[in-house]
């Protein structure tokens, strides 16, 4: 493992052989569903904002995230109540989605419309930031998400409803990694509400016949989408002004969102294993717990060479790298080619600032003797960034234990 720009290139090479994108019903009584599933915390079934999404197939309801998601939902409430500030004079007043159909349909993956154009390319005549909040994830059917051309300044109009769960899309990787949202061709879609009624009809339209494109041979329409407000605070939820006030500061509100995720990361890893030896917080972010002392340990000097034990996991567990035959066998990444390469042994390095670490790990590393243990937390920037390596995702918190085992005479 130089951390790994020679051996644990080896060895990881080893080991891991877009979308583009009302009125009160009092016959709809969102609050007589006996399928209100919610992946937003909002326990409270029978208040809320609700949208009724009548179409050609059936009619479908849908729990608004308001509350996580203030300015998603106020976007969509605005257009289909044709109340939205942004929108062109001569469309103002006019329902937005009524008669606009699901441009695109995909059986065990989802049902996208929104777009006036029905071409996938169509907008509203103006794009925002996303919003996203840890909780809203694409982990069930019926999930209402916005749709997007890319990076996290490109939501519109256009939105789609899962048929099946589908975490590609959510924006924390499956490591807890914080995905690059920002760059092109990562998916990362804002989660704004939950269908509560109408499965079947997701499903009815998503199997549709379809042609070039996803898209169906027979228009499938949504005849209307009315708003329904359910409650003191959902009637009190002023869209127009929500989206006035706060899309302004959706990129500020996306970024303090990272910082959050990235705090509460290490915050685990202190919880986690603050009991296990000596804690260390580093200025720099690194993070570590001395496991095993040797107070009468050799210190290396800056002219020596050291044999490394070490494990790399992510923060949730999962194994990616070890220099351990029996914590690769235990974790299922054993390769029997890899062993014969040598990938099982302690790595060497030397013991000063040239190493050719990650920087906390070799901040870590230089701070232990010989015959010590640590398990180490290293932070995306003090690893490897922003960018894929091998099977870790870009943005991804670490964890390595490693072992100082002895000086290499060798070198």
């Amino acid at each position: 493992m130089r951390l790994f720009t020679t051996t644990i290139t080896l060895c990881l090479a080893i080991l891991t052989l877009g979308f583009t994108a009302c009125k009160n019903d009092k016959k709809s009584d969102p609050t007589n569903s006996k399928e209100v599933a919610s992946n937003s915390n909002e326990k409270d079934e029978k208040n809320g904002i609700f949208a009724e999404i009548k179409t050609t197939k059936g009619t479908m309801l849908a729990r608004l995230f308001y509350k996580k998601v203030p300015v998603t939902v106020a976007n969509f409430i605005a257009l289909a109540e044709g109340t939205h500030p942004k929108l062109p004079e001569d469309q103002k007043g006019k329902p937005y989605y009524n008669g606009v159909s699901f441009h695109r349909v995909m059986n065990n993956f989802m049902i996208q419309g929104g777009d006036p154009t029905a071409t996938g390319s169509g907008n509203p005549g103006y794009r925002f930031a996303s919003e996203f909040d840890k909780d809203l994830k694409h982990d069930k059917p019926g999930v209402l998400s916005m749709a997007n051309s890319g990076g996290v300044a490109t939501n519109g109009s256009q939105f789609f409803i899962t048929e099946v769960p589908y975490p590609s899309l959510d924006p924390i990787g499956p490591y807890g990694n914080i995905k690059p949202c920002e760059a092109p061709r990562v998916s990362c879609h804002s989660v704004f509400g939950q269908l509560v009624k109408g499965l079947e009809v997701q499903d009815s339209i998503s199997n549709v016949e379809v042609g070039p494109g996803n898209k169906p041979v027979e228009d499938v329409i949504m005849t209307e989408v009315n708003i329904i407000r359910v409650g003191k605070d959902a009637k009190a939820f002023d869209a127009v002004k929500v989206f006035t006030e706060q899309e302004p500061n959706l990129l500020n509100k996306y970024n303090a969102f990272k910082e959050q995720l990235r705090k509460e990361s290490a915050e685990n890893f202190v919880e986690k294993y603050k009991d296990l030896g000596e804690l260390y917080k580093s200025p720099t972010g690194m993070i570590m717990v001395t496991t095993q002392e040797n107070p009468s340990g050799v210190k290396p000097t800056s002219s020596n060479y050291v044999k490394v034990n070490c494990t790399g996991m992510f923060t949730t567990g999962k194994v990616f790298y070890t220099t351990r035959k029996e914590v690769a066998q235990e974790a299922g990444i054993y390769n029997q080619a890899a062993e014969a390469q040598g990938a099982y042994v302690p790595f060497s390095s030397v013991y000063n600032e040239s190493a050719t670490l990650v920087p906390a790990f070799r901040e870590a590393f230089l701070r232990m003797k010989i015959g010590e243990k640590a398990k180490v937390f290293v932070p995306s920037h003090l690893g490897y960034g922003n960018r894929n390596y091998g099977p870790i995702p870009a943005n991804s918190d670490l964890v390595f234990n490693i072992e100082l085992v002895e000086i290499d005479t060798t070198k």
